[in-house]
């Protein structure tokens, strides 16, 4: 066939086949070819010539190019280098005879063949060796692909991570302004409720005359006992919220109720009286900041022996703050004639409390709520274990009064600091008889000296 031919192109189904191209200028050669690869898995073009491959590859990709060695004109070493320059991912194959050495290194060295093929070959060599080639053609761009993936991840992982820290501070910023507003709306909330307990407490204590107005007081204490024993912020907070509104329940109780002495309620009356710890959590359990603060309220009335109300729990099934909570509600209600008749000092108050300790009280707790006591009021006597306090008929002369004595009127008897005699405990039990009261409970300090003061019992007082 000339070279001037047009060029032939066979027809394959496959749109995915790779293309081969051969070029030899013998005609049986390539029809040989033709034949041989005609049932292979490839696109087949072919040329007679160097010039006629080079313009078949201007217009066809070609994945193979197969050149004969000797040729006239262009030979198949120079062929294979201009397709080397112009086309390198071409894979390069030249058939070449032992006689034709100094072309298949010409080849070599400047065709950058992948292979070379020599005459004669067999059939299945031939086809082996493109299949080989091509395979190794088709690993190669794959690696290539690969790597050029790989680069540009590379590169856009360098791009991210150059921006990452100016998106991770703005995404930084945009967090902490959020968590600013939830800490605010918090706060805000906090306050919304603190004031509600506030308003609510005020409810209360404008149901009570002055002297019998007790939310305050145990706020207070509730604060001290918390500094005191080291409670936590949360429990301290859902406290003073319990001690504010532990007797929002009596709202609805009439004057004359609300105003007796727990233990002067009537029988008629006693189911009423017990009902408001369980109505105080009622009318908070619908505010979720409060939930726990009523759960305290509910349970602040149990006693230690399980005889309180309303569940009868007892030791420490009851829950803690509700423990503490009724020892401060206790010992200021004791003081303002709450629970007995008769308002207690706050010496008088403790005695009671360490006088149920085991009863009404958590044995455990009571010695560091007084602790707590003599911080809040300034008042060491409370917890200073020289000081006793004895009945009239414990006295001794020689004992020095570190309370001051009042009868129940009010009226003062005797000073802190008076040092008791013989003639002053006589004026005394007359007082009492007088007065028709069982005893008066006498703070005093023992001295060792005092003579009989080792036969002075340590008598903790019942006040009635």
């Amino acid at each position: 066939m000339e070279a001037s031919a047009p060029v032939q192109v066979q027809q394959r189904p496959s749109q995915q086949r790779p293309t081969v191209l051969l070029v030899d200028d013998e005609q049986p050669i390539l029809d040989s070819l033709l034949r041989l690869l005609g049932e292979q898995p490839y696109d087949v073009l072919w040329a007679t010539s160097g010039e006629h491959a080079l313009a078949i590859m201007a217009e066809r990709s070609v994945d193979l190019i197969v050149s004969d060695a000797r040729m006239p004109g262009m030979d198949g070493a120079a062929l294979l280098a201009q397709v080397y320059s112009l086309y390198p991912d071409t894979t390069r194959i030249i058939l070449c005879g032992y006689a034709e050495l100094d072309t298949l290194v010409n080849a070599i060295n400047e065709g950058h063949v992948h292979r070379y093929i020599a005459k004669p070959w067999t059939d299945e060599d031939l086809i082996l060796a493109l299949r080989q080639s091509l395979t190794y053609q088709f690993s190669e761009r794959e690696r290539h692909r690969l790597e050029q993936l790989t680069q540009h991840q590379n590169d856009e992982l360098k791009r991210l991570n150059a921006t990452l820290e100016k998106r991770v501070q703005a995404r930084t910023a945009e967090l902490q302004q959020t968590a600013d507003m939830l800490d605010l709306a918090y706060e805000e909330l906090k306050h919304s409720y603190a004031t509600g307990t506030e308003v609510f407490s005020m409810l209360v204590n404008q149901r009570l005359p002055p002297d019998k107005q007790t939310n305050r007081e145990v706020i207070d204490l509730i604060n001290a006992c918390s500094s005191h024993l080291d409670v936590d912020e949360s429990m301290r907070r859902d406290l003073c919220m319990a001690a504010a509104l532990y007797n929002i329940g009596k709202l609805g109780w009439s004057d004359a109720l609300i105003n007796t002495p727990s233990d002067m309620v009537s029988h008629a009356d006693r189911d009423t009286w017990r009902s408001y710890p369980r109505q105080s959590e009622s009318l908070l359990m619908t505010l979720e900041p409060i939930q726990d603060a009523a759960s305290l309220i509910l349970h602040h009335q149990e006693r230690w022996d399980g005889s309180g109300f309303p569940g009868h729990l007892k030791g420490e099934a009851i829950p803690y703050g509700a423990r503490l909570l009724k020892l401060a509600v206790d010992f200021i209600e004791l003081q303002r004639g709450l629970i007995l008749e008769r308002h207690l000092s706050s010496g008088e108050a403790l005695l009671f409390i360490r006088r149920y300790a085991g009863k009404l009280y958590d044995p455990a707790l009571v010695e560091d709520f007084a602790g707590a006591c003599a911080t809040y009021l300034h008042d060491a006597v409370l917890t200073d274990p020289t000081v006793k306090a004895v009945s009239t008929r414990e006295l001794v002369p020689g004992m020095t009064l570190v309370r001051n004595l009042n009868a129940d009127n009010g009226m003062l008897l005797l000073n802190a600091g008076k040092v008791v005699s013989a003639a002053l405990i006589e004026k005394l039990a007359a007082f009492e008889a007088i007065e028709n009261k069982t005893r008066y409970s006498i703070f005093v300090r023992l001295p060792a000296q005092v003579p009989g003061a080792e036969k002075a019992k340590t008598h903790w007082t019942e006040v009635e």
